[in-house]
């Protein structure tokens, strides 16, 4: 038994699903599943119940969940303990930052920069929710923006923005409307971006729409949110986005396409706070950080 093994273990076991949690993994499902079986050979338990249509614990499973996670909680918090031991008197902290923050937020953000000037240097670090959750857990972020839900133990999240969702359609369509119905929608496409490009909210939000009987849809292989535009500028389809012009999610708005509310589709885009619970602890490296995290984040924003 290795370390692989228990990862790829959890995995299945937070998804109880094997493509799902290949795809988290970034592999293959047949040879996640052949560790699988290989663990279970070596312990002598079976550790899940297969059928073709669902996966479950066993009791041995249910079980060993808990042992696993600890050992790889011990095992990641290695590198930052390390760190800590080590680190100078004022260190460099990093905090991840997905696409299309508010400014609002983004003023929250140099706001806690400058509360712990004296103690560290926080810097901004690009990438998408759920790469940047993974580094947080991983101990190479210290904090993260992420949009949610994101479900991990061992992370701790504190609900810092809410963002109201409006529908971009093209303009001349809907010339003098302040808002829309869902019946509105029906016949255009809705634009899907590839599911690893965007938060995991959207794919609620994709269930959403087919179940109300908005069932059409352009599916980009990318985040290409310019690409997204361009067909809704062009009256192909409709796409789901901020509706805060403050947000920088418009500077994508190409001619001939307005957000409107749509009035019987309430949905909202929550960011959230990332910290690995255990550097927040009493005597954890980011104790301090995280405690001045909540008392500059304390009043939930919104937008």
């Amino acid at each position: 038994m290795d370390m692989l093994h228990l990862r790829y273990f959890v995995a299945v076991a937070e998804e109880l699903n094997f493509s799902q949690a290949a795809r988290k993994l970034h592999m293959a499902a047949s040879p996640l599943s052949q560790r699988i079986k290989d663990l279970e050979r070596e312990l002598g338990q079976p550790l899940f119940e297969r059928t073709t249509h669902r996966v479950a614990l066993t009791p041995a499973g249910a079980a060993l969940l808990p042992m696993a996670r600890d050992v790889l909680d011990r095992v990641n918090s290695i590198p930052w303990r390390l760190r800590e031991a080590v680190r100078p008197q004022r260190a460099t902290l990093l905090i991840g930052m997905p696409s299309g923050v508010h400014p609002a937020l983004r003023d929250r953000v140099r706001q806690l920069a400058d509360a712990g000037r004296e103690a560290y240097e926080l810097k901004r670090w690009p990438g998408r929710s759920t790469g940047l959750a993974e580094a947080v857990r991983d101990g190479r972020l210290a904090l993260a923006l992420v949009r949610l839900p994101v479900a991990d133990p061992a992370l701790g999240i504190i609900e810092v923005m809410r963002e109201r969702l409006g529908a971009a359609v093209p303009a001349d369509r809907f010339a003098g409307r302040e808002s829309l119905t869902l019946d509105d929608l029906r016949d255009l496409p809705y634009v899907a971006t590839a599911p690893e490009a965007l938060p995991a909210y959207f794919d609620e939000i994709d269930a959403r729409l087919n179940s109300a009987g908005v069932r059409k849809r352009i599916r980009l292989n990318s985040s290409d949110y310019a690409g997204a535009s361009e067909l809704v500028s062009g009256g192909l389809a409709f796409s789901l986005t901020m509706l805060s012009t403050e947000s920088p999610m418009h500077n994508y708005r190409l001619e001939n396409v307005i957000v409107l509310p749509v009035a019987d589709f309430p949905a909202e885009l929550v960011t959230g706070l990332l910290f690995r619970k255990d550097r927040a602890e009493s005597g954890g490296d980011l104790a301090g950080l995280v405690a001045e995290a909540r008392r500059v984040f304390a009043e939930e924003l919104s937008a």
